[in-house]
């Protein structure tokens, strides 16, 4: 076990905002989940799941490499739609004793620390520019359709943000040629970026290709976002690196994409 290897994103880096995007590499998980794993495959029996102690030692070393030791790492249970849970500071994390069903957490705590998993889906983290707020975004492309994206800037809008001072980073994610798309997600990407979408193209079979990065930016710019950084890398072309759902047919581990806000009293 080594160091954490991470990714992070000059245009956050540049706010000085704490963050990362996880690779593989540099955790204490092993066999499939070498190493730096977040998560287990939900229908992974529990004799072959990543034990959850291995699991905390992995978010401790992220959290302490990225400075934010000791912080609570705020995840949610993730569904694939459009729904946003917003946690500040002084509230509990959780409504209830489960752990929200969500797919964005926006947050203004200092104590926190926001996260979400991915092995092919693409993370998103944004922040206000002073680094008071700041959200992590899981889209897969029903995420992507269903405009998750934009439902997490207007939860940062209802908490004092302006668009255009927000800054973005699109993480890490299967990308367009990997991301081969059957008829009827061609078809969601067209009710929900127009007919003539550059985000996604379609073959003679009917079959296509989706660029998840690409609309994702485009959402954001179209609602005034203009920092948008992209860290552009496929995660099922770099095994070395990279989880995958799709290249290791759903027996694999998860990455992270956290964030959190400006520790202003350290």
């Amino acid at each position: 076990m080594g160091s954490p290897v991470l990714l992070t994103s000059t245009l956050l880096a540049s706010c000085s905002i704490p963050h990362a995007f996880t690779t593989r590499l540099g955790g204490h998980s092993t066999g499939i989940f070498d190493s730096l794993n977040f998560g287990n495959p939900s229908d992974l029996p529990p004799e072959r799941r990543d034990p959850a102690s291995r699991i905390a030692l992995n978010k401790e070393a992220a959290l302490h490499a990225t400075g934010m030791t000791g912080r609570e790492f705020v995840e949610v249970h993730q569904v694939h739609g459009d729904v946003v849970h917003v946690v500040t500071a002084g509230s509990p994390t959780h409504a209830g004793p489960e752990t929200t069903r969500a797919d964005a957490i926006v947050s203004d705590d200092a104590r926190r620390a926001v996260a979400v998993r991915v092995a092919d889906c693409t993370p998103l983290l944004l922040a206000t520019a002073d680094g008071r707020l700041v959200a992590a975004v899981h889209a897969g492309w029903r995420g992507v359709v269903a405009d998750v994206a934009s439902r997490t800037v207007e939860a940062m809008v209802n908490l004092g943000a302006s668009p255009r001072d927000l800054v973005a980073a699109i993480g890490p994610c299967i990308s367009e040629p990997e991301f081969e798309i059957g008829p009827e997600v061609v078809e969601a990407f067209r009710r929900r970026f127009g007919d003539h979408t550059p985000h996604v193209r379609t073959t003679p079979d009917g079959k296509g290709r989706a660029d998840m990065q690409g609309a994702i930016r485009a959402t954001l710019e179209g609602l005034g976002v203009r920092r948008v950084d992209v860290l552009a890398r496929c995660t099922v072309r770099e095994p070395s690196h990279f989880f995958s759902h799709r290249r290791d047919r759903g027996v694999t581990g998860r990455m992270a994409a956290f964030i959190g806000v400006i520790d202003r009293a350290r």
